[in-house]
């Protein structure tokens, strides 16, 4: 899976059901693995007037990823 196609993926909390964004990058070692993914609100309005910052999420914390969303326990 390309992370072009993790970006297209609601990132949701299973914890509380929250909707935390999408995925917009990923932390990469020198040695080629993923340390984790940075999500951050998809709405530009949000981001802008909702002061919530990026959340990372390493693989570990990942439960599912399904066709249009990825549950991550937080």
């Amino acid at each position: 899976m390309h992370l072009s196609d993790l970006q297209l993926k609601m990132v949701i909390n299973m914890k509380d059901g929250k909707h935390l964004g999408v995925i917009i990058d990923a932390e990469v070692s020198a040695d080629g693995k993923i340390n984790y993914y940075v999500v951050t609100p998809k709405h530009f309005f949000k981001r802008l007037f909702k002061s919530e910052p990026e959340v990372n999420v390493t693989i570990s914390q990942i439960v599912k990823i399904g066709e249009d969303v990825i549950l991550v326990d937080l």
